[in-house]
């Protein structure tokens, strides 16, 4: 008989936030509610293993969906990973003057973001001979409890971060119920990245996301 997985509740908080539809390339135009993707990168950066591999099953919207627009500046280019790769060996770096590639955007953001997210982690093919689910149960609610994070949780956008604390039940779902459409879900991995979507349909304040296979083992 197969254990049952150790799930988990996590509040997630901000001012600004961005989960930007991947239909829209010039223009960054945000999804209502936060992405399972992203919900699972916020989590992550709390605890990473690749021991252990994440899986997001239902986000709850704390507070009403409220949109923001502004302009941000942006660069046009981006370094290419051949240039990382001989810099790393040695190589001279181009100069980049960010003021002679830099672009103005409109963006359409959310605002004072407050999310729930209930998410469980299942062990991969890359456990070592000591890891378990118990141990790294221990090792997320330390770090939860603390603070701690592997690198720093941001809310879609790196200049949007994110605050992380356990979710007690309050407050509670927004009671509203709409459908936002197509979402995307998460990307899976491999010779060719590809990205999956689910119809993400709201019931008084919860979307139930769907366990789609993306990669990373089981």
């Amino acid at each position: 008989m197969a254990e049952r997985p150790l799930v988990y509740q996590v509040r997630i908080r901000g001012e600004l936030a961005c989960f930007t539809r991947p239909e829209l390339k010039v223009e960054r135009v945000s999804y209502e509610i936060i992405t399972p993707s992203a919900a699972r990168g916020i989590i992550e950066a709390v605890l990473w293993k690749p021991a252990i591999r994440w899986k997001i099953r239902r986000i709850l919207l704390l507070a009403p969906v409220r949109f923001i627009q502004f302009r941000r500046n942006e660069v046009n280019s981006r370094i290419s990973t051949r240039t990382i790769s001989s810099a790393e060996k040695g190589g001279a770096l181009r100069p980049f003057y960010a003021d002679e590639d830099r672009a103005q955007r409109n963006t359409v953001a959310l605002r004072d973001v407050d999310y729930a997210v209930e998410a469980n982690f299942v062990m991969t093919d890359k456990q070592g001979r000591d890891d378990n689910p118990l141990k790294f149960d221990e090792m997320f609610r330390r770090r939860l409890e603390k603070g701690q994070a592997c690198y720093f949780p941001y809310l879609g956008c790196r200049e949007f971060p994110a605050a992380i604390q356990e979710y007690n039940g309050q407050p509670e779902p927004v009671a509203e119920s709409r459908d936002f459409g197509w979402m995307l879900h998460d990307i899976r991995f491999g010779k060719r990245n590809e990205p999956i979507f689910f119809h993400a349909q709201m019931h008084n304040g919860v979307v139930n996301v769907p366990d789609l296979a993306v990669g990373g083992g089981s």
